[in-house]
This record gives structure tokens, C-alpha cells and sequence, in this order.
């Protein structure tokens, strides 16, 4: 849907449209005949268009991760820039960042309450945790967001990361320049590197956790024996149709680059892209439509076949971020001790609760926390799950209304002076561990 040129302040799809699919070769366009036929760049584009081409992947990687799109638009980006002045520090990090000597134990957070003070997408970002090096293209960011109003006559763009967006309270609108993507608590967003972007809030304050994916793009992961269905399907995930703005206004685009925020001022939309072709492109995904496969006989299976996007890295089966839900499933094993069973992992993991109970923590961990549990650092289920789920009666059990996630990575996460000093901080987590008494009896070798 075309936005023609106006004096009027913020023009929005009135409801976005997609198209479904993952790393498709889409095309779409806002005008008839805007997209060039059997050609990328010709001598002169219709309407008076520049092309102009956005890679996610060096030009030489191979066909199946080789990620660019053709853009077809009323300037060219370099008239989307101007001359670039660093803004001041947020509470916003990038890795290499190592700010406090963190405690060497399991952490956990209660919410962070919702703010009062006016703040945007970017004026609310706090990071919790960085691993690996921006620059070097490994590792992450997690964060968790908050903005009480829309970003107005702006835009952004981070060079550093892709980022997914997992709203927990509140809708955002991700206006985009290849169109417009709604995003609710319950669905997941992913924005790729170098794509600009606008963030409003349809209907008040919102709050959320980002991931900074430094390394590889997020794909499907391989579902190897499970076969061709299951898990998060391809024809489930949603990019946006071409949409443009055509509006001679002054605007302020931020971009972040090298682990910092600039800002520059230009005297026009930057989301003024009328056609585009491709498969590299922001696009989102329900997580209620993951098709979750478990043990239907006994034990518990690895976490790992909840796994829904998975940043690779060069080492096979080693991924530089799984994303990985926890969503509504029925517990079915038998003589199973069902929740996730105690473990030390060479996988660090940052885990947030969207919305319901997280069955391994039926206390303390509510719906908009967060929890760290650094690699090879022990962790499981707290004292009272241990007592519920070894004295159940094992009947098929649903469990329902939960929407937990984790981002675990292979490298060891750093926390922030902000997440250190946090009020919301629970120093007293590990108590919940300290029901779990000696059991031990030589003399009774029964179960």
C-alpha cells in the first residue's frame, strides 16, 4: 500500500500485509510494473527509481546462505545519510563488554518495572548480558526493551546485528523498508542487519527482550530423523509486502556501528522503498505454531528439539545462538521424571518467560523475568518441582497457557554494571535449591 507524498506527520499500512515462507526468492511491489522483469539494475527503473542492492552475506558464499535483496527506491541510501555525530551513552551494550566482575553462580531477575519517563524503542533498550565480539561477528546481546511512546519523524538501522524481537507486554509496529510488520507477545520478529527501521506502539507502552545475533543469520535447523515436518515450519513464517513513504520532512536516523549509537538529520523518509526482490528481509513468526515433538515412551529428551531458529557457526552442531521455546505440549513419558533434569552445559543460556509458568520454576520466575546460567555453571529444577515431579501420580499431562524461551550461545556470558546493580536482582535465587536434601540410603535399593 503506497504513502504518497503528505505534510501529515506519520503515514501507517492500515493492516500490514505478508507473504509466507522462509529464505524465499520474494518479490513484491507497491506500484505496478515498479520491479525490473529478468533483470536487477537496468539503465533507468521505472518511475524514476534507483536499485540498489543490500547484502546480508559476502558475495561469494554459497548459494544456500548467500542472503541479498534488490531494492528499488525513490533515493538511494547514500542520501540517507548525513554527517554522523555519536549520541550519548545508553544503557545499551555491545560485545567485547566487561563491566563488573559478575558472581560465578546462577542468576535471576524479577520484571523491570515499566518506566514512566517518555522514551522511544532506542531510548528504552538495557542490556543484560554480551558474549563474543561485535566486530569480529560472534556472539550476542540480550536486552530487554521498554518504550512509552513511537519513534517520530525517525529511523534506525543497526550494522553490528541482526536483532529478534520477542514482545512480553504490549504490540509494536515495525515500520520497515520493505513494509510494515505487526508483532504481539506471542510472536517473534527478526530484523536483519542493515535494514532501517521505525518502531511505533499501536496501543501503549510496550516491554520485550532483543537478541543481537553478532554471527550467522538465523535459519531453520536441520530436523535431521524427525524428517520433513514439525518444529517451526517454513510456510508458517511471514514477510511484509512492499509499502513506501514519499515525504519531504525531516527525520533523524540512527544507526549503530562499532558497538556505538549515531545520529544524523536528513529532509526525508528513508522508508521509500517501492518494490524489492530477494531473501534478504525482516520478517516474523508465531511461536504458537511450533509443532513440538518429545519422548512418547520415557525420559527426557534434550532441549534441543525445541529449537527454533539457529545461528550457525563453522563447527557443525555448534551453534554461535539456538533460540528455543518452551510453549504448550503434553507431558506423556512414563516412570519419567518429566521437567528438564539437572545439568551443566558447555552452552550458556539467557532465558525469558513471556507469558504463564515455566514448569522447571513454579516460584520466583514470573512472566517479563530473566535468568543467566553461564556455561558449565549447575542449574535445574528448584526444590518444590523436584517434590511435585518425583511423587506425581504419571497420567498424559497438558501443559498449557506457557510461553517460555531461551538464547543460549557457546560463549560465556558477560553481565552488564546495569543488570549487576539491578533492584529486580534476586540474590537470594539459589535458595531454591536448597530444599533439596540428601536422599541417600544404602539400605533401600528400591526407587
Amino acid at each position: 500500500m503506497p504513502v504518497m507524498n503528505t505534510n501529515a506527520s506519520i503515514h501507517t499500512a492500515a493492516e500490514p500485509r505478508y507473504m509466507t515462507g522462509f529464505g524465499n526468492g520474494f518479490e513484491t511491489e507497491a506500484l505496478p510494473n515498479a520491479l525490473p522483469v529478468g533483470r536487477n539494475s537496468p539503465q533507468r527503473c521505472a518511475y524514476g527509481l534507483y536499485a540498489e542492492q543490500l547484502s546480508g552475506s559476502p558475495f561469494t558464499a554459497p548459494r544456500s546462505s548467500n542472503e541479498r535483496s534488490w531494492l528499488y527506491r525513490i533515493r538511494p541510501t547514500v542520501r540517507h545519510i548525513g554527517r554522523f555525530a555519536p549520541v550519548t551513552p545508553t544503557l545499551w551494550r555491545s560485545a567485547p563488554c566487561i563491566e563488573t566482575e559478575a558472581p560465578i553462580a546462577p542468576m535471576r531477575w524479577d520484571p523491570l518495572p515499566m518506566p514512566s519517563d517518555a522514551l522511544s524503542f532506542l531510548d528504552g533498550i538495557h542490556t543484560i548480558t554480551t558474549a563474543g565480539d561485535a566486530a569480529g561477528q560472534t556472539g550476542m546481546a540480550a536486552s530487554i526493551y521498554f518504550a512509552t511512546r513511537s519513534m517520530q519523524d525517525e529511523a534506525f538501522w543497526n550494522a553490528d546485528a541482526e536483532m529478534m524481537i520477542i514482545p512480553q507486554h504490549g504490540a509494536l509496529r515495525l515500520v520497515t523498508e520493505f513494509g510494515v510488520i505487526d508483532v504481539t507477545p506471542g510472536e517473534v520478529a527478526v530484523v536483519p542487519r542493515g535494514v532501517k527501521l521505525r518502531v511505533e506502539l499501536p496501543a501503549g507502552s510496550v516491554r520485550g527482550y532483543l537478541c543481537e545475533n553478532y554471527g550467522g543469520a538465523f535459519t531453520l535447523p536441520e530436523r535431521g530423523p524427525i524428517g520433513a515436518n514439525c518444529l517451526a515450519n517454513q510456510r508458517d513464517f511471514m514477510t511484509p509486502v512492499a509499502r513506501y513513504e514519499d515525504r519531504d520532512e525531516p527525520c533523524v536516523v540512527f544507526v549503530k556501528w562499532g558497538g556505538r549509537l549515531w545520529r544524523t538529520e536528513i529532509g526525508h523518509s528513508p522508508f521509500d522503498v517501492v518494490a524489492w526482490h530477494g531473501n534478504y528481509a525482516p520478517y516474523k513468526y508465531d511461536l504458537r505454531r511450533f509443532s513440538p515433538v518429545g519422548p512418547l515412551l520415557f525420559d527426557h529428551a534434550d532441549p534441543s528439539i525445541f529449537t527454533v531458529l539457529t545461528s550457525p557457526t563453522e563447527a557443525p552442531g555448534t551453534a554461535n545462538i539456538d533460540f528455543v521455546i518452551f510453549p504448550d505440549r503434553w507431558m506423556v513419558a512414563e516412570n519419567t521424571f518429566r521437567p528438564p533434569w539437572y545439568h551443566m552445559n558447555i552452552m550458556s543460556e539467557f532465558m525469558g518467560l513471556i507469558y504463564g509458568q515455566y514448569d522447571a520454576k513454579p516460584q520466583g520466575f514470573t512472566p517479563g523475568g530473566f535468568s543467566l546460567h553461564n556455561q558449565m555453571l549447575p542449574h535445574g529444577p528448584d526444590a518444590p518441582a523436584f517434590a511435585q515431579a518425583s511423587t506425581a501420580v504419571l497420567r498424559p499431562h497438558k501443559l498449557e497457557g506457557t510461553m517460555a524461551f531461551m538464547w543460549e550461545t557457546r560463549l560465556p556470558q558477560q553481565v552488564t554494571a546495569f543488570a549487576a546493580a539491578s533492584a529486580a536482582l534476586q540474590h537470594d535465587y539459589a535458595d531454591c535449591w536448597s530444599g533439596l536434601e540428601k536422599r541417600f540410603d544404602p539400605t533401600r535399593p528400591e526407587a
